[in-house]
């Protein structure tokens, strides 16, 4: 009998350890547990660490508090200016209400990710080319407004939206990189003619300077010749200036024996006789007087 009663109580030991063993649960610091009794949600949400809870008639659900990083599917779409791109984001989000993560939603992550896709696609088409690749910022704000409307009723939290990358059609690629291209080579233009202005500016001034020395002139050409002289050359061209032929013209003029200029040759001088005379013809020879 004590037999008995001792197998019957080592039996219902065992069966109350399995018991509460089967209502034990531990949840995780960056969880919290929604406990569901005969499907009715308990008011309070069990906090990290252990609880009880009753086997067979409750049910915990346990909700990860943590953020979550979840990438959105690149999505094409045609932008405001009727461009094809390709844009891909990345969201930031996490569960601020454990309870109504459980309750309002049957998934919550799955209804955060087409939320998402669905605002970017919405966000391409009301956005030009250069928004998408410049302001990012501001469309990044637009987006998680977008997002965070309908996940506040959700118990879930909109943390930050970013995108990723934006893919062009190759065409659109080559067409910008002319684009800038030209515009590079457009500045270069403006930058060189504005250069050549202020140096043919200061080379205007240079001429007049040395227009009153015009030994200036000599000077700076021996220097020229000296610059080019110093890379070694093989071949040396030496400009020779006009002033200097007129001032060696002007030196032999004005040396002593020096011949006398060249006369001019003489022209036969004919003379105007009253009308029935013939005219006379001077030479060398004489004179010779023609009758009528």
């Amino acid at each position: 009998m004590v037999e008995e009663l001792v197998a019957a109580g080592v039996s219902v030991a065992s069966v109350g350890l399995v018991y509460v063993m089967a209502g034990a649960r531990v949840v995780k610091q960056y969880e919290r547990g929604v406990v569901l009794r005969l499907g009715r949600l308990r008011s309070s949400v069990r906090g990290p660490g252990f609880t009880m809870i009753v086997p067979f008639v409750d049910k915990l659900r346990k909700v990860n508090m943590q953020i979550v990083t979840m990438p959105v599917p690149a999505q094409d779409g045609i932008t405001r200016d009727n461009v094809t791109v390709r844009v891909d984001a990345v969201i930031y989000f996490k569960v601020i209400d454990a309870a109504d993560a459980v309750i309002q939603v049957e998934d919550y992550q799955f209804a955060v990710s087409q939320m998402a896709q669905t605002s970017l696609r919405s966000i391409i088409g009301k956005s030009d080319l250069d928004d998408l690749l410049s302001n990012r910022e501001k469309l990044n704000q637009g987006l998680e407004l977008m997002i965070d409307s309908p996940a506040v009723g959700w118990g879930v939290q909109i943390d930050r939206v970013e995108i990723k990358d934006v893919s062009l059609p190759e065409t659109m690629k080559r067409s910008m990189a002319r684009q800038a291209e030209a515009d590079r080579e457009r500045r270069a233009r403006v930058i060189n003619a504005d250069a050549e202005l202020q140096a043919s500016k200061k080379l205007a001034e240079a001429a007049g300077v040395m227009s009153e020395q015009p030994a200036a002139l000599q000077l700076r050409l021996l220097q020229t010749v000296v610059a080019v002289a110093a890379e070694k050359n093989s071949t040396l061209v030496l400009p020779f200036p006009v002033e200097l032929l007129r001032f060696l013209e002007r030196a032999q003029q004005g040396a002593p024996g020096a011949p006398p200029p060249a006369a001019a040759p003489q022209q036969p001088v004919q003379e105007q006789l009253p009308s029935g005379e013939s005219p006379k013809e001077s030479g060398p020879g004489g004179s010779k007087t023609g009758q009528g």
